[in-house]
Parts: C-alpha cells; sequence; structure tokens
C-alpha cells in the first residue's frame, strides 16, 4: 500500500497497482490476504530507477521497524537465568546446568581462592600444582591440573552417590572444594618446590569447617582439613611430604606407581647439580634422607620398571617400602594386593597416597610422561583404591597426566578424575579426622 501510494504521489503512469489476494494456512485455519501487485510497463529508464529506489527505501525502513526498540519485547527470563549449581522444581535436587557448562573445577566443586584469603572454611580442598621441570621424558604435567578438573565434570552428573562405597562424597557432612592452582614458577626448580611446600601448607594448617575445636592426629594435637594436590610430575610430591610433615611429623606413604622413584640421584639423572638432584625419579629418595617417612610402613603398588640393577630393589628397601608388582595381579588377585597395603600402613597411624597414572596401563591412560606396558585397568586401580577404606587417609595427590598426549576421548585425564573420586568417597565415608583420637586424650597423641 506503501509502495502503491508513493507511485501515485510521483504520478508514474507506467507503474499500476493491482488488488490482489493471496491463501495462507496457519495452525489456526486458511486465511485470507489482500496484496498488491505492481504491473510495470513502458516505463523510461528514469521512472524505473525511481521506482527501485522506492522499493529499497521501503525495504530498509521495514528491517529497521522491526528490529528496532519495542515496548512490547521483554527479556528472557526464568528457568534460564543464573543455573550454575541450580536445581529445577521437582527434580529432587539434580542440578539443572549442564556438565558442559560454566567454569571448570573438580567435579564442578565451589571455587575458592583459598591462598589469597583466609576466611574460607573446608573440609576437603583440591588444590593444584602445576609443575613439570623435574619429568625426565615427556613434558606437560603443568597442564594435569586443568585436564583433570575438564575430566571430572560428569563425576556428580547423577548426584555424585558411589554406590560401591555407598556414600556421596558431593553430599555429606564434608565442606569440599576446589582452592585453584598454587603459583608455581616454570624457570627456577628449587623455588617452585618451595611454592609448592608453601602453598600447601598455607591450605593444610588452616581449622577444618568440622571438628576445629576437637582433638586431632596433628603434631599439635588439632584435627586438620584434608588436601587431595593435582600434579604435576612426580616431583611435586617431595615438598607435599615436607608440608605434611610439618603438620603431623614422618608419615606412612602408599604409593602407587609403575616406577620405584627412590633411586639415588647418581643412578637417576646423574646429579649434575644439588637442584638437578630432585626429580620425578628421586624425591623418595630425599623424603628418606629428609626423614619425612615413617620407618617400614609404606609400599608401592603397580610396579613394573625396568632397573639398573637388583641394587635398586635393595636402596628401596633402605628407603622403608615394601613392592607389590604389577604383575602380581596375575597370582594373588586384586584382593591379595589390597590385603599387602592394608596390612603394611594398618588402619591406626596417619597414611599419605600418592597415585601416578602411569600406575595404568597406557591402554588406559596414554597421556604420561614415563608410560609403560603392562599395567592395571582403570577398573582394577579403582577396585584397589575401593579396598582401602578405613585408613586414615590425611591427604592425597594425582600426578603425571600430560593431557597433550590424552586421545579426543580424554581416557587419561578421565580415569585421573574418577581415581580421585574413589580418594574423595574414602575420606568422606571416614569421617573427620577427629575421630582418630575417639577415646584418647591429648597426652596420648601419638603420630
Amino acid at each position: 500500500m506503501l509502495l502503491f501510494t508513493i507511485a501515485t504521489i510521483l504520478d508514474l503512469q507506467c507503474i499500476e497497482a493491482v488488488p490482489a489476494q493471496t491463501t495462507i494456512k496457519g495452525d489456526d485455519g486458511i486465511f485470507e490476504m489482500p496484496i498488491f501487485c505492481f504491473l510495470i510497463f513502458n516505463c523510461s529508464v528514469l521512472s524505473f530507477m525511481m521506482f527501485a529506489h522506492i522499493i529499497t527505501l521501503a525495504a530498509l525502513y521495514a528491517g529497521a521497524l522491526a528490529h528496532g526498540e519495542r515496548e512490547d519485547q521483554i527479556p528472557i527470563a526464568g528457568p534460564h537465568k543464573s543455573l550454575w549449581y541450580n536445581t529445577l522444581p521437582g527434580d529432587g535436587g539434580t542440578q539443572a546446568d549442564s556438565v558442559f557448562s560454566g567454569i571448570s573445577t573438580f567435579g564442578r566443586l565451589p571455587y575458592s581462592p583459598c591462598l589469597a584469603t583466609d576466611d574460607v572454611k573446608y573440609d576437603i580442598a583440591f588444590i593444584g600444582a602445576p609443575f613439570d621441570t623435574g619429568t625426565s621424558y615427556r613434558p606437560g604435567a603443568r597442564f594435569g591440573p586443568s585436564g583433570i578438573r575438564q575430566g571430572s565434570r560428569r563425576l556428580n552428573l547423577y548426584g555424585g552417590y558411589n554406590v560401591p562405597l555407598a556414600t556421596n562424597p558431593f553430599d555429606s557432612w564434608a565442606t569440599v572444594i576446589d582452592c585453584g592452582d598454587i603459583p608455581v614458577t616454570s624457570y627456577d626448580n628449587s623455588w617452585a618446590l618451595h611454592q609448592i611446600e608453601e602453598g600447601h601448607n598455607s591450605i593444610l594448617s588452616r581449622a577444618p569447617a568440622t571438628d576445629s575445636k576437637k582433638l586431632g592426629p596433628a603434631k599439635n594435637g588439632k584435627t586438620l582439613p584434608r588436601v587431595i594436590t593435582l600434579g604435576g610430575d612426580h616431583t611435586i610430591t617431595l615438598p607435599l611430604l615436607r608440608s605434611i610433615n610439618r603438620a603431623y611429623g614422618p608419615i606412612s606413604v602408599v604409593h602407587f606407581d609403575s616406577h620405584l622413584d627412590t633411586w639415588k640421584p647418581k643412578v637417576f639423572g646423574g646429579s649434575p647439580s644439588k637442584v638437578a638432584s630432585i626429580n620425578h625419579g628421586t624425591y623418595f629418595y630425599h623424603a628418606a634422607q629428609e626423614g619425612l617417612l615413617a620407618n617400614d610402613t609404606n609400599i608401592h603398588a603397580g610396579i613394573r620398571t625396568t632397573l639398573s640393577g637388583p641394587s635398586d630393589y635393595e636402596n628401596d628397601g633402605y628407603c622403608g617400602f615394601e613392592i607389590v608388582e604389577a604383575r602380581e595381579i596375575d597370582t594373588i588377585g586384586m584382593d591379595g594386593i589390597i590385603k599387602k597395603i592394608r596390612d603394611r600402613v594398618g588402619l591406626e597411624k596417619p597414611v599419605y597416597l600418592s597415585i601416578d597414572i602411569d600406575t595404568l596401563d597406557p591402554a588406559f591412560a596414554p597421556a604420561t610422561g614415563t608410560p609403560e606396558t603392562g599395567g592395571w585397568s582403570t577398573r582394577e586401580l579403582r577396585t584397589i583404591l575401593r579396598g582401602l577404606e578405613g585408613i586414615n587417609l590425611i591427604a592425597a595427590d594425582i600426578v603425571e597426566v600430560a593431557p597433550a598426549y590424552d586421545t579426543n576421548a580424554e581416557h587419561t585425564t578421565m580415569a585421573a578424575a574418577d581415581a580421585l573420586y574413589e580418594v574423595l568417597s574414602l575420606m568422606v565415608k571416614k569421617g573427620p579426622l577427629s575421630l582418630m583420637m575417639e577415646g584418647k586424650t591429648e597426652s596420648k597423641v601419638e603420630i
């Protein structure tokens, strides 16, 4: 109608508007809609160009009108707003947001920059240690913390209940958070290990959210929170044990790995300097030399590496370790391995757990610094971990996850996240560390 009016005003005699109608089918029926058809005949070039300009201007005006500000347009609101940890009515508390949305924290736990504030309270904290300049073969474990968090996105998709352990680590007595990463320099190994020790000790030495006033197993008689560290290459376990020692004294260690990691520096790496003598194959040797390990209550599980000679096993014994080789699963089975570990560390003392992802066969975890074939499956490792129920785990780490070598399916990062899910479940099911001291008085605290 607008074009017809303009054409009439301009007296374009070569253009005639012919009334017509069209039929439109809709959900509610058939509608007849009047339209105008324009017949163009014997127009001069100037008249035709003028009409073309009129059509263009009319189209631009219609577009501006359609997309301009309209008072009757209402912004989207309701269930699509603020979905982070939201729940939908009638869903029994199930999260409404998708596992592939939002920022990546371990298991989609709440995040708090714990190193920047002393105000946050927690019972179990996840902390990253992005360090990989102590590795001897493939680097890349500095990206392990972020990769493991990425692989953990589905852990509480359906609520997080652990069926074999009959517990839900995401819905329990424990306040569990992700504290982010410890700032770690990649230019100075000595300083980086210092940063890791101090950062870890800052997280470890605070009052927990639960039972902070009760007697605990720490040297000062207090109850402390638990800390789970995401590595990083295995060198980080030395500063972590130094931090643990400051709080608990010498500690019993359960070590899952394909390698001993107790080599003398001259044997592994050549020890060209004091700094170079500390790496991911020698840190337990240094830990033993520094008195960080409890005597003869430590154990390796999953060992299958080649050695420089029989003396490597002898030196390992001097460091206070017993060895469970990976191949023993074919003779004593998973139950036999679980029994060996439980008998070695007992159920009374505090225990530190360290898991190298290369415990798993590369078929299940290819993204690691020093892969060794002949390892355990993900199912076998998770079953053995669940068999440690009742052990007093006061802290743990998982290391040597190098996501750059992973498959597109994220096999390694998911395996690492699932292993930590079992560890977290063990800690939650065990209860606050104050329970270790039930029936004891302050004068009876023993480490």
